[in-house]
């Protein structure tokens, strides 16, 4: 069996679940290609896991001062080559495509009519789960900016529907620190020096793509971009402030740290990634950079720690013996599995969002 993956550069989070499948994959023997697209070649990190793999343009949106820029992404949009490198990849050595919300894999696939599976938290946006209010351009984009025939969505809830739990490292967390993690890399790193050091007594680590050194300012410590180090931060800080990206957040829920989003600004899927976590009670949110919320925040309980089950390894598995496990199945085994702190699974129950599908659990908890 062979597949061709394809997977979104923007941002880490893709590339961070998709290193979990590829390692799972690869235990199963499963030879994969991958090819990477929506960020430069030379800025992709910790990538040995995907061995001889490709890079192109793709797409991705543009951002300033914490926000969508739309003029910028139209202007550094490359249309023709995006649709010469979609006419040029050819899928004939492959038994089958996986986009996570990759768009060359996924119109490539389509052009030539061949089935591709979208495996990603922006597949769950197929089904009915709580959505942020938002423009019809944007629910159009994320509908078809990489077009799938079969939708394998990822969120911290079901919902009710066919959904997997999230794709994450198993992480246990170590001695508290102290510390707060920030990664805020779409706002400049003076806008967040200029934020945060007027919390003198609150030490906070903050990874930024702009700086290749650490540096001390003050109660902040600027550190280059890195997996190894991000997650040994990861592990020991009381907390962390990120935008409403969906992976980020899924690590930091498992190992029972505090959250604060402010989601970007403009884009559809993380607005309603903080409405979401916000809901349940999972998180804080500030939609701007607010230093009262922050305040706020710090001074807030922690609200538990969430348990998610091994789902690369099982989607592996299930990649590698022909998907005949229906996902509604998968999903139903899995989700048997999650384990929420008591105050969550009172807010589903109080919201009645689907926890038909959750019955059993919320017996046993």
């Amino acid at each position: 069996m062979r597949i061709l993956y394809g997977v979104q550069g923007t941002g880490n989070g893709h590339v961070s679940r998709c290193r979990l499948i590829a390692k799972a994959l690869q235990a199963e023997g499963v030879s994969v290609d991958y090819v990477f697209s929506g960020r430069e070649t030379q800025a992709y990190f910790d990538m040995q896991a995907f061995g001889d793999y490709r890079t192109l343009p793709g797409l991705t949106f543009a951002t300033r001062d914490g926000a969508i820029d739309l003029w910028n992404t139209v202007h550094q949009a490359k249309p023709l080559q995006l649709l010469r490198d979609i006419r040029q990849l050819s899928l004939d050595d492959y038994d089958f495509i996986v986009s996570d919300f990759e768009p060359v894999t996924a119109w490539a696939a389509k052009r030539q009519k061949r089935p591709v599976l979208g495996i990603s938290h922006q597949a769950s946006f197929h089904y009915e789960v709580p959505q942020a209010e938002g423009n019809p351009v944007a629910r159009f984009t994320m509908r078809n900016f990489a077009p799938i025939q079969q939708a394998v969505g990822l969120h911290w809830f079901h919902f009710g529907h066919p959904i997997l739990p999230p794709i994450i490292e198993s992480l246990q967390p170590s001695q508290d620190s102290g510390d707060i993690l920030v990664y805020l890399p779409f706002e400049s790193p003076q806008t967040i020096y200029e934020l945060l050091s007027r919390f003198k007594s609150v030490r906070f680590i903050c990874f930024h793509p702009q700086f290749t050194i650490p540096v001390e300012q003050k109660n902040l410590r600027f550190m280059p971009l890195g997996r190894e180090g991000f997650i040994k931060v990861l592990r020991g800080c009381d907390g962390v402030i990120c935008n409403a990206g969906f992976e980020l957040a899924s690590e930091a829920l498992t190992l029972g740290k505090r959250l604060l989003l402010k989601p970007l600004k403009g884009q559809f899927e993380q607005a309603s990634n903080a409405m979401t976590l916000e809901l349940l009670g999972l998180a804080h949110v500030m939609r701007q950079l607010d230093p009262g919320k922050i305040r706020q925040w710090l001074n807030s309980e922690n609200c538990g720690q969430l348990y998610y089950p091994d789902v690369a390894s099982v989607v592996a598995v299930w990649l590698a013996s022909g998907r005949e496990e229906s996902v509604a199945s998968l999903a139903e085994r899995l989700w048997r599995q999650v384990i929420f702190p008591e105050p969550v699974l009172e807010r589903i129950h109080e919201l009645g969002m689907g926890a038909d599908l959750f019955n059993h659990h919320l017996m046993r908890a």
